[in-house]
């Protein structure tokens, strides 16, 4: 589906997910004990909450029973210095992508546990993560049980263009029951709908690997658009925002759509911007949802004002390129939004590897490169990394696994949690110095709380203060450690 960055293939890290069945998915990595509970352990008065993973999988998002208070005192070389004075974009919120193949585990869970799994990856009290944004896609992915569009019941002879026999009931199944629970859970959780392939009778090809959306079905697909909204609103699902193409430059997945910058152009400026202003639909339209490596492709939509007037933004995946794109494109455009809208982890993975990479590319990265969002791929999958299309993913892991009954956490759920618990939607992000290997990045909340995300990117430990306000506290990280600090 992708191409890979360089991944250390090492044992994933597992741990039981609390209050359900967990056991390891493809490794053999001892557990570590699990922390005292409040009943045992006298709590220190601190001003500073600490979050705390280590790669050593000593600490796993655990909160530290330490004593961190600001204070005049002098500061401890080096220092990080959080000034709220200076802002930048505000966030829309953290999450995962989730499939038809997680939501057909997920759903499959017994209702018990099903809800449990909800609560902590949906719940925003204090002993759930809060995911605020999730990915959703239009028809079938690679990550689904098998290739589906909304419109399978004709072909390029017999057209179904006023697409009569448009149906959700491949999502019927598992996706919209889903999401009316995690609604449920959060009614303001935002959902971003892609497709892979339109119908295969639309393309030049009739497969749904690649091949292209051929001109002629250009106002028909448009329609296809509106269709899903709407079918999705008569569920009680509000579709915030959709990108017209996942991986448009991506021939090698199934399914798939070659989309150049060209067609995605006037595909928006004549036929998706004006069918959603007819149809009175407000859910943006975000073009790109590829790589880092090619910021000229929605540099070319944007600065053409007719297709730009309908376009919110543009979405990135890190598979190729620098998180810097980002910056270029917003550089370029500043009215316009720019997201972070997948990255995968590649099974069986390594834990500090992977978590490193993560936290220096998309959760720091990213929102210091302008992104409104950060979203992690696939939320669940199985014990063989499925389901999955042949010519698909073969080795994306889930920020779960899921095997039966049986739930495990993986690198993915920490990456997204170090965030997602703390910086809501709404946030802002604040201006923050990086000393040496200190990557760091820092919000404001709607509450006033600041939250500032810090990785250690070295292999010692590093003991540093950070300031504000003319105060300070001192801390300290192991060599690839990854704290989360919330004060008010």
């Amino acid at each position: 589906m992708k191409t890979h960055q360089t991944l250390l293939l090492l044992a994933a890290f597992v741990l039981s997910l609390g209050g359900i069945n967990a056991c390891s998915k493809k490794s053999s990595a001892t557990q570590p004990s699990p922390p005292p509970s409040d009943s045992t352990t006298t709590q220190v008065t601190s001003q500073v909450a600490f979050w705390l993973t280590n790669t050593d999988m000593s600490a796993l998002f655990q909160r530290q029973n330490v004593a961190l208070n600001f204070s005049g005192g002098p500061a401890i070389q080096p220092v990080i210095t959080v000034d709220t004075t200076t802002t930048y974009q505000t966030i829309d919120g953290f999450g995962y992508c989730l499939t038809g193949g997680s939501a057909q585990l997920i759903y499959g869970l017994p209702q018990p546990q099903r809800a449990a799994l909800e609560q902590e990856l949906f719940g925003t009290d204090s002993t759930n993560i809060g995911v605020s944004y999730l990915r959703l896609t239009i028809g079938a992915s690679d990550m689904s049980a098998r290739v589906f569009s909304y419109d399978d019941n004709a072909s390029p002879s017999q057209p179904d263009t006023t697409l009569a026999n448009f149906t959700l009931s491949d999502d019927n199944m598992y996706l919209v029951p889903l999401l009316k629970e995690i609604l449920a859970i959060n009614p303001t959780i935002k959902l971003l709908g892609c497709p892979w392939s339109p119908p295969v009778w639309m393309k030049d090809n009739d497969n749904s690997a690649a091949g292209s959306l051929l001109p002629q079905y250009y106002p028909v697909y448009a329609q296809y658009f509106v269709k899903y909204i709407q079918a999705m609103a008569a569920n009680g699902i509000t579709i915030d925002a959709i990108t017209p193409q996942n991986e448009p430059l991506n021939a090698n997945n199934n399914p798939s759509n070659v989309m150049q910058d060209t067609a995605e152009d006037i595909f928006v400026r004549q036929y998706l911007g004006p069918a959603f202003q007819a149809a009175g639909i407000t859910t943006k339209i975000i073009v790109w949802d590829h790589n880092c490596d090619v910021p000229s492709y929605p540099e070319y939509v944007l600065a053409d004002p007719a297709a730009a007037q309908y376009v919110d933004g543009s979405a990135f995946h890190l598979y190729a390129g620098d998180i810097s794109a980002l910056s270029t494109v917003h550089d370029a455009y500043p009215a316009k939004n720019v997201y972070f809208t997948e990255q995968y982890v590649a099974g069986p993975g390594s834990f500090p590897a992977d978590l490193d990479w993560a936290l220096l590319n998309l959760i720091i990265g990213a929102p210091r490169n302008w992104s409104r969002n950060v979203l992690e791929w696939n939320l669940a999958a199985d014990q063989n990394y499925g389901p999955h299309i042949t010519g698909g993913c073969s080795d994306c892991m889930g920020a779960y696994t899921i095997n039966g009954t049986t739930v495990t956490k993986n690198t993915s759920y920490y990456i997204i949690a170090h965030a997602s618990k703390f910086v809501r939607p709404g946030s802002v992000r604040v201006s923050s110095n990086i000393p040496g290997n200190l990557q760091n990045v820092a919000f404001v909340t709607p509450t006033g709380q600041k939250v500032l995300i810090v990785l250690n990117n070295g292999t010692s430990s590093q003991t540093f203060t950070v300031q504000f306000n003319n105060k300070n506290f001192s801390t300290t990280l192991n060599g690839g450690a990854v704290a989360t600090y919330v004060w008010q």
